[in-house]
């Protein structure tokens, strides 16, 4: 068997990141100019989380989300998750920096229970349960369209006020139908329209604001 070369790129370890969002910026062309102004790293992480660069065609953004979702940060919102996957992802120190949590009751007792009596989803019962906290919230869904569900349901009802919802579930049942819901509200979002999505993925988005907000690593 004949043997192939393989070229490597001579990269220093702390230059890594830095020269894949120079391939990132190289590979979108055309479609750089095309992106909504202040969302381009969300997009550029989004893709650099997944290599996927459908991302910048099926991100859709409320209109001002951004500065409203730094300034939600800034003043100490916390981040309520569907998955402790997504909840580890988060940059806790950055985003303690002012005053604000990752949060995350998927393993919470009592949401176990109260979801088997009620035979509903776990996400949907803590969604419930991060409803009834006297503070700023960002929901951050990366798994459960069922989640993002009981959040319309209560936004509609005038029980829950968010500060963004981040909805990228994955998935095939109910994922897309969920999505559009959030994006009927007028709750700041962040969306990744169709079937794609996941927890890197919402954490990708909280630690691409936490970044704006520090000037660290930008690119």
């Amino acid at each position: 068997m004949s043997e192939v070369k393989i070229e490597l790129e001579n990269v220093k370890p702390m230059d890594i990141e830095k020269r894949s969002f120079a391939i990132i910026t190289e590979e979108l062309g055309d479609k750089n100019g095309l992106l909504l102004p202040g969302t381009e790293l969300i997009v550029k992480r989004c893709i650099h989380t997944s290599a996927d660069f459908d991302y910048a065609d099926h991100l859709c953004f409320s209109e001002n989300v951004v500065e409203k979702a730094l300034d939600a940060i800034r003043e100490g919102a916390s981040i309520v998750t569907d998955t402790h996957m997504a909840q580890a992802g988060i940059n806790k120190h950055a985003l303690g920096r002012y005053g604000g949590e990752a949060l995350c009751f998927m393993s919470d007792p009592d949401v176990a229970e109260e979801a088997k009596k009620r035979g509903v989803t776990r996400a949907a019962v803590c969604m419930e349960k991060a409803a009834r906290l006297d503070r700023k919230l960002i929901f951050a869904i990366g798994n459960a369209p069922t989640a993002l569900v009981r959040l319309y349901e209560m936004i509609e009802s005038g029980t829950l006020n968010p500060e963004l919802i981040i909805g990228v579930p994955v998935g095939f049942v109910n994922v897309v139908q969920s999505k559009e819901l959030i994006m009927q509200t007028d709750v700041p979002y962040i969306v990744a329209r169709g079937r794609k999505g996941g927890s890197n993925i919402a954490a990708c988005i909280c630690n691409a604001l936490l970044y704006m907000l520090s000037s660290d690593r930008g690119y």
